[in-house]
């Protein structure tokens, strides 16, 4: 019966404290519902850790088949010479299903041209691109094959590079 009383109170004054320092730091009366709203979707979350989750359920690296064709549709999509050697696929998703999403990375670089008709050489890096894929793909033989009219970029994000350009 104690225990359950300190729970009680602890959660009383967790919930006051919580309330109050909301109140101090954006200088506005908080919504109390949406506070303890919160809570209790982080506690269910954290209770329910094992399903569906991605720590649990790791990504399997996958052999891309048709590397190259793949490597082509990116190069269209970017507009970046592809580095197929950098090309990598992974699922979470079980390939025991006929078609199942793959997350495609790879390396991308772009040529910088400077010069004109000056006397002047100017030597540039070229730019370093990350890019992240989504496609479809299915497995055949025991191989993937990923389907390149699905693809979809998620995001470009350049590594390494000249950010100044004259």
């Amino acid at each position: 019966m104690k225990f359950i009383l300190f729970l009680i109170f602890f959660a009383v004054f967790f919930e006051a404290g919580l309330i109050s320092s909301y109140t101090i730091v954006t200088s506005q009366s908080p919504d109390v519902g949406k506070l303890i709203g919160m809570q209790i979707e982080e506690i269910t979350s954290f209770l329910s850790f094992g399903s569906g989750s991605k720590i649990l359920n790791p990504q399997t690296n996958l052999n891309i088949t048709n590397y190259q064709d793949v490597a082509s549709k990116l190069n269209n999509k970017t507009g970046l010479d592809i580095n197929v050697q950098t090309l990598a696929a992974q699922t979470t998703a079980s390939t025991k299903q006929t078609v199942f999403p793959v997350n495609i990375t790879a390396m991308g670089y772009q040529n910088l041209i400077s010069g004109g008709n000056s006397s002047v050489i100017v030597i540039t890096a070229n730019q370093t691109y990350s890019i992240t894929a989504s496609a479809n793909a299915s497995l055949s033989n025991g191989e993937v094959i990923i389907d390149v009219d699905s693809i979809k970029i998620t995001s470009s994000s350049i590594l390494y590079g000249n950010t100044t350009s004259s």
